[in-house]
């Protein structure tokens, strides 16, 4: 494959829209202004398509106010967003140049009645799913490393005299704390003399009873004589007469 061949290659997409003349389409292409994108929609009918591979374009005509305008795409343009199908047209003609002397209904191709209506596309180039690499699994071997086995040191006769030294003071030193141990008594009769030094509280004396003297009450009753009503009447009738 020549190096030009290859480039134009990778430019080329991997579907595009089956594109027949005749049908109506609408256009929807990219338009940039300044730093704004925006989509521009253009409707109207192929009235041809021309060249081949990354060349190929297609020419869509419209009359708009009364004037007719044509547009040519290119197939593989990044501008070209998507086509798609509004009216499938019955043609025989591979380019439709005499519309363009035609005037209202007389513009436009004949319906194919009971068509459907899709959107269909073309597969140009299969695209490449990316396989992953493979990781080779490599096994480190485990280095082994000889230690150094360390010898028994034979030991001096000063080392010896030495520790010696250090058992007898050792042994010494457990002599004195076991015989401090034996003088100092038992917790359990220290605490049996602390019991027995505590004296021992006397009981509170009583209070000497209080003698309570019983003081007799007497009861003085006065008895009055019951005299007769006729007696009193005579007696102080008798009074009154004294007294005069």
């Amino acid at each position: 494959m020549d190096i030009v061949k290859s480039i134009e290659h990778e430019q080329l997409k991997n579907k595009v829209p089956e594109l027949r003349v005749g049908n109506t389409v609408r256009v929807h292409q990219r338009i940039k202004e300044g730093n704004r994108e925006r989509i521009q929609v253009f409707e109207g009918i192929i009235i041809k398509k021309q060249n081949g591979g990354i060349n190929e374009s297609f020419t869509v005509r419209k009359v708009s106010y009364g004037v007719g305008v044509e547009k040519t795409f290119l197939v593989h343009s990044p501008l070209v967003e998507k086509v798609e199908l509004v009216r499938v047209g019955k043609v025989r003609r591979a380019k439709l140049y005499y519309l363009r002397e035609r005037i209202g209904k007389a513009a436009k191709t004949r319906e194919n009645v009971g068509a459907r209506i899709e959107n269909k596309e073309i597969t140009i180039k299969e695209e490449l799913v990316e396989e992953a690499p493979v990781q080779e699994e490599v096994v480190e071997q485990a280095e082994v490393v000889d230690t150094p086995v360390e010898e028994p040191v034979a030991e001096t006769p000063v080392a010896e005299e030495v520790k010696e030294e250090v058992v007898a003071t050792e042994e010494k030193v457990e002599a004195e704390v076991k015989e401090d141990v034996k003088e100092e008594k038992p917790a359990d009769t220290v605490k049996e003399e602390v019991k027995g030094e505590a004296p021992v509280e006397a009981a509170p004396e009583e209070a000497p009873a209080v003698e309570t003297e019983n003081v007799a009450v007497e009861e003085t009753v006065d008895t009055v004589k019951e005299e007769p009503v006729e007696e009193v009447k005579e007696k102080s009738a008798e009074e009154d007469k004294k007294a005069e």
